[in-house]
């Protein structure tokens, strides 16, 4: 088991922080061997929390989405979540991973009135402004009938992992990963823009990937920067053919893609502006 120095991580959980990490589930618990455990994640950097209460309201829906009953409400996740941030440096850059999961359950239904909240802070330095390499996936991201693809559930992430390691055995970062109809979903765990002659094109949301929130937000700060940012269905060729490819996530918000398959890219303008007006945002959110 890996451990923490003192200090780089909290855990809430029953009720009461914990310094470190604080094992909260049995065997036979429902999350522990039928997955139902949602979570979210959200950044603490200079001195703000961007758009905290979107990722605690999207932890919610994904409750609801697996059949769990949400024990805290929005504004009580914030509040928890600063009561965390507080036993950090000030200048510390960290990352808040609210969780709701089940103890209980009937055959493989899970009982909500059995629904726990856990909650990580953890010391996690955001990551240089470095480009990163993507191949084509063979696998897909499921329909909505197929999986809770609505939700931000851990059941969604073995397929995640898979796509992350066929890219990384044949030399590459991540996959591109398709939707069931063959269009292009996301990068394995971050959505993705591409640019061609200066207009902005991402995949539009159609069910099988979320709708990420720190994609939302760049959307937003570009569209005011006077970008045309068009939303449709995206063909793998056409990245092949982009001037620019980029990534938005929570974890590191923007970052370029350098290598797709044989192409090299260069980090371009506007993936540029586009972190730059996400870390403009982020110290006055």
């Amino acid at each position: 088991m890996a451990h923490n120095a003192p200090g780089t991580v909290w855990t809430y959980a029953d009720e009461a922080w914990h310094d470190g990490d604080k094992g909260v589930l049995a065997p036979r618990h429902q999350a522990f061997w039928l997955a139902s455990t949602v979570f979210d994640g959200a950044r603490y950097m200079s001195g703000r929390t961007p758009d905290l209460d979107k990722h605690a309201a999207r932890l919610m829906n994904s409750a609801r989405v697996l059949g769990l009953k949400p024990t805290k409400t929005v504004e009580e996740i914030e509040k928890l979540a600063w009561e965390g941030i507080a036993k950090f440096d000030k200048d510390a850059d960290l990352y808040i991973c609210p969780i709701f999961y089940a103890e209980e359950g009937a055959v493989v239904l899970p009982d909500p009135e059995s629904t726990r909240f856990a909650m990580v802070v953890r010391e996690a330095p955001m990551p240089p402004f470095e480009g990163f390499s993507a191949c084509l996936s063979s696998f897909r991201r499921p329909a909505r009938d197929m999986a809770p693809t609505e939700a931000k559930a851990s059941c969604l992430y073995p397929n995640v992992a898979r796509t992350v390691g066929e890219a990384q055995e044949k030399g590459f970062d991540v996959g591109v990963v398709l939707d069931p109809s063959g269009n292009v979903a996301e990068f394995s765990y971050a959505n993705l823009f591409m640019v061609k002659d200066s207009v902005v094109t991402t995949p539009a949301i159609n069910g099988t990937f979320l709708n990420g929130i720190t994609r939302q937000r760049v959307i937003k700060l570009l569209r005011d920067d006077g970008y045309e940012i068009v939303e449709r269905a995206v063909d793998f060729k056409e990245l092949l053919s982009a001037d620019e490819l980029f990534a938005t996530g929570n974890y590191a918000k923007v970052k370029p893609c350098t290598k797709l398959e044989d192409r090299e890219y260069q980090p371009g303008p506007v993936a540029t502006r586009a972190r730059e007006l996400y870390f403009e945002f982020a110290k006055t959110a």
